[in-house]
């Protein structure tokens, strides 16, 4: 099969979609399919490949070093129409994707498209509540459009169903349990971020912005601190707030972007794993920090509710208040942490990244497949 994927972003970039997409791509890429792919041009592109399709892009504001695709349908229209793929995976909500999805309908190519970012939710973190309905319906048409909206969890599947998307289908998410292990615990690497041996290690991973409800994270933090002085709080990531986290708290350690095995040894350095967010999607870092072997608190959604149990992994809370309280219950607790982290590194070895591959492979093809059936029976009448 002829696969092509669309995606606003993409590595060298840091972030759930980004890494998502790719590995999406190199699973179909495994199981023998050729794929082509559209995004947008990155500062460190000299060139592309010749199964990749760069377009016109633009920064995106409040997020340096991101970009995203301008409208592009005239190319896309002409590139398919010359190799037209058997059916487009069309990842992101941007111009970009709204154009493949439009040059997708034309061409009559089937089309799935991914929902992984909350923009409706992302509305009320940047002070526009009065927005989200509005994020919400522009969300549900171009969904609609498709053949096939992909969820990472059946709360997600249930939520958009009740909002009139059509033709949702869960796409579960699974980690590298090999990549992502407590066998990465770096002691000098603890040593670096000046902890002693029974020292307690706060972390947290990802995007350092507005919608990650950060001051959650601080406010937990500053009662744990309170009873457990030398404790640190590592931050692992980069984003529009993290030169002014690092102003107002001169005493926390910033890491900046890790990638591969630093990313690992990062991890797995850390003795809890707080994630406060309320707008993910999913939330990949949840089960990286479960695969690492690092108990987390977390708000009871997402990756936490499909594969977080409350007690046994860690901690997933329904409060603010709660998500304080479990994080200093945990804190607190050595032999608890390093009972849940075992436990959750061992639950995360049950899920394959394979197997993902699998699916969404099975997908593509079933929609490939369908339309072929349909046209044949158009001619055949």
């Amino acid at each position: 099969m002829r696969f092509a994927i669309v995606t606003e972003t993409y590595p060298p970039e840091v972030n759930g979609v980004a890494l998502t997409v790719q590995g999406l791509e190199s699973g179909l890429r495994q199981r023998g399919h050729a794929v082509s792919l559209v995004r947008p041009r990155q500062a460190t592109d000299a060139g592309a490949a010749d199964d990749t399709l760069l377009v016109r892009s633009a920064s995106l504001p409040r997020y340096p070093g991101l970009r995203f695709g301008l409208p592009a349908t005239r190319r896309l229209l002409a590139q398919w129409k010359q190799s037209p793929p058997d059916a487009i995976y069309v990842a992101t909500e941007g111009p970009l994707g709204w154009s493949a999805v439009r040059a997708a309908r034309r061409l009559g190519i089937p089309v799935a498209t991914g929902f992984h970012t909350r923009f409706d939710e992302y509305m009320r973190d940047y002070g526009a509540r009065f927005l989200e309905h509005t994020a919400l319906r522009w969300m549900r048409r171009f969904h609609n459009d498709a053949d096939a909206t992909l969820v990472p969890t059946r709360e997600l599947a249930d939520f958009l169903q009740s909002q009139g998307f059509r033709h949702v289908v869960r796409l579960a998410r699974a980690v590298d349990a090999q990549h992502f292990s407590p066998a990465r615990r770096d002691d000098r690497l603890r040593a670096q971020w000046g902890l002693q041996p029974d020292d307690l290690a706060v972390i947290y991973v990802g995007r350092i912005a507005a919608e990650k409800n950060l001051d959650l994270s601080i406010r937990a933090f500053d009662a744990i601190r309170q009873q457990h002085p030398a404790a640190k709080f590592v931050w692992v990531g980069d984003g529009p707030i993290r030169a002014r986290l690092a102003q107002e708290h001169p005493d926390f350690i910033f890491c900046g972007v890790q990638r591969g095995d630093a990313l690992a040894r990062h991890f797995a350095s850390g003795d809890l794993f707080l994630f406060s967010s309320h707008s993910e999607t999913f939330g990949n870092v949840t089960l990286e920090a479960m695969a690492s072997g690092v108990p987390t608190v977390a708000f009871n959604y997402g990756a936490a509710r499909e594969h977080l149990i409350d007690g046994v992994h860690g901690a997933a809370v329904d409060s603010d208040d709660d998500f304080v309280s479990a994080a200093l219950r945990l804190a607190g607790d050595a032999p608890a942490r390093r009972a849940m982290g075992d436990a959750a590194s061992d639950a995360m070895r049950a899920l394959h990244p394979d197997q993902v591959s699998a699916d969404f492979d099975a997908l593509l093809t079933d929609l490939a497949l369908t339309r072929r059936s349909r046209h044949a029976s158009v001619a055949a009448a």
